[in-house]
């Protein structure tokens, strides 16, 4: 059975308040707003679950290929031939966005790489793939055990495209941090994101990010797109010492994708923000102790609590103490006595471990026997069922 008691910290939150605002909103199916330097999340919408990622996958490509340039393990200069297989499902005549390879071509990695980032080019995904692991299908079970590695645990690649593949999914919020350990990890290759455009024999195509150039500060990342998934995209941007990283899918068209993105974008910076009610030590609430020398213990948080909200919902927020069982003595220092949870109209709840700020001793037998005797005539809620929510 699980206790609630309900924090006067609730005060304390809506102290944040600002004037009111449009609450963000958008026609997106999945979305995500990342706050990078410190992980914390800002905006969530259907993000948790897998969806079909289509050419955002190309970041967990290029991600497993800069780790690989960086270990040592393939040279930038390295060259790969262009097969039949990957001419035939990535190239001009698949109809799906290329880098425009010809059957037998030997290509640089440097140069599949930026084909990757920039066109988009599934036949440069594929050449890299059977160059580095032999098969595309390879190449997908090796990025899948990476991204595992790396904590992104919805993460489940069947090929290097992001072309439609059964079992081919990843969330939205595995994506961001997707976005954010490429940035952490590879700022050397980083780069290749902003790239305007890129030319390959004779032909010049435009980075397909829609918002590259047109929101200042924007320098990557990927675009997706297939008829089973809508229109997606992961963006990244700074604005000052700030970055933010946006991730949507499934838009019905590349106009509302462009539109969503930029919007989604700028309110990153001018409607989301992090803030940090508490720190650590600091009394959250108060707990009735049964069984005790006193009647109550002080809960304490642990550790400094940072949050994501947005701005115009600081009155949405709540805060309350959740408690396994009841708390009863003996209790020592900084046991763990229960649970902070904080949650916001944004979507997002997180909760914190709560301990006990000091010791509570048992009280003897004799007031055993005088609390249970005084139970008897208590009016008050009946001592056999748990308060479950208390102001």
């Amino acid at each position: 059975m699980i206790w609630i008691r309900r924090l006067s910290v609730l005060s304390c939150l809506a102290a944040l308040a600002v004037s009111p605002a449009f609450a963000f909103e958008t026609p997106a199916k999945q979305a995500f707003i990342l706050d990078y330097e410190t992980g914390i999340p800002l905006y969530a919408k259907n993000a948790e679950e897998p969806m079909i990622p289509a050419s955002m996958t190309k970041i967990m490509t290029s991600y497993v290929v800069f780790d690989m340039l960086q270990k040592g393990t393939l040279s930038p200069e390295a060259k790969f031939t262009v097969s039949q297989n990957a001419w035939e499902k990535g190239g001009w005549a698949s109809g799906g966005s290329t880098m425009g390879l010809s059957i037998g071509e030997s290509v640089s990695v440097m140069d599949l790489l930026t084909g990757v980032i920039v066109l988009s080019g599934n036949d440069a995904c594929i050449v890299l793939a059977e160059g580095i692991s032999g098969t595309e299908e390879a190449f997908a079970k090796e990025m899948t055990a990476i991204a595992q590695e790396m904590g992104l645990k919805t993460a489940s690649f069947k090929n290097a495209t992001g072309l439609d593949e059964e079992g081919h999914e990843i969330s939205a919020a595995d994506l961001a941090m997707l976005a954010k350990l490429s940035i952490e990890t590879h700022p050397e290759y980083y780069g290749l994101y902003a790239l305007p455009s890129f030319e390959w024999n004779g032909i010049s195509q435009p980075n397909r990010n829609p918002i590259l150039g047109k929101i200042s500060g924007v320098d990557g990342l990927k675009t997706g797109h297939l008829s089973v998934s809508g229109y997606g995209l992961v963006a990244s941007a700074t604005e000052g010492d700030e970055r933010r990283i946006v991730v949507i899918n499934g838009l019905d068209s590349i106009s509302a994708r462009a539109a969503s993105a930029e919007r989604m974008m700028r309110a990153a910076f001018r409607q989301f923000e992090v803030v940090a009610p508490f720190e650590a030590g600091e009394t959250v609430g108060t707990i009735p102790v049964w069984l005790g020398k006193q009647d109550t213990v002080e809960a304490v948080v642990t550790d400094d609590i940072a949050i994501g909200i947005e701005s115009s919902e600081r009155r949405d927020m709540s805060a309350k103490i959740v408690l396994a069982t009841a708390v009863t003595a003996p209790i020592e220092e900084g046991q763990k006595i229960g649970t902070l949870v904080i949650s916001g109209a944004n979507g997002l709840s997180e909760e914190y471990p709560v301990v006990a700020k000091e010791k509570v001793s048992k009280i003897g037998l004799l007031g055993r026997a005088f609390e249970g005797f005084a139970g008897l005539f208590d009016t008050g809620v009946a001592t056999s069922e748990p308060v479950t929510e208390a102001e």
